[in-house]
């Protein structure tokens, strides 16, 4: 039993990281869309409050931007907690000490925070975008020979990511969990054999 769980708690340290650069990923291809779509259509953005915005709703693309850079940010912090696991060798422990439990909860504490924080901010941000005049949009795009996304693909993909995260904190929850379970249950073995040889 041992054996499996040191496996399964390898793979989940691996998986924490992966979810930590998925996150990154994504916070890259949400900006880029949008970059590629809007950023023709709006005045510099020292401008915006004076400036004509060819297409309205298209500010989206500015407004955007400080959550972007937090959500990037945050990915970097989610990174670097998943290399706390293996700095504490939470993937290769037998026996887990103080450092590790740390270490899980923090990833997990972090990961599931960001989760639900990143889940509300995207959401409000998609019902933003889906408010833009897509028909003034499309004939400026096609005047101008530029891009025109209407596709709410990078909005909807949060849910695959977050969910990623979400499931990779919660498995090493349980990981943490049985693996206590392993600990107490090889104590209770030590103890019978001591006391058999009394």
């Amino acid at each position: 039993m041992y054996k499996k769980q040191l496996t399964w708690q390898k793979i989940l340290c691996f998986a924490a990281l992966a979810a930590g650069g998925l996150v990154f990923l994504y916070a890259l291809g949400l900006s880029t869309d949008l970059y590629d779509g809007l950023f023709y259509a709006l005045p510099e953005e020292a401008k915006l409050a004076t400036a004509k915005v060819n297409v309205p709703g298209a500010e989206i693309y500015y407004n955007i931007q400080p959550f972007n850079r937090a959500l990037l940010n945050s990915s970097i912090v989610l990174i670097l907690l998943g290399c706390l696991l293996f700095i504490t060798s939470t993937h290769s422990r037998r026996r887990y000490y103080i450092g590790n439990a740390v270490s899980t909860f923090t990833f997990a504490g972090a990961g599931i925070a960001l989760s639900v924080w990143a889940h509300q901010q995207v959401e409000a941000f998609k019902a933003q975008f889906l408010q833009m005049d897509f028909e003034a949009y499309a004939k400026y795009a096609k005047r101008r020979k530029k891009a025109y996304i209407d596709s709410t693909f990078w909005f909807d993909a949060h849910y695959v990511v977050f969910a990623v995260v979400a499931l990779v904190c919660l498995a090493l929850i349980i990981n943490f969990v049985w693996k206590l379970y392993l600990m107490k249950a090889e104590k209770k073995l030590i103890d019978e054999g001591k006391g058999l040889k009394a």
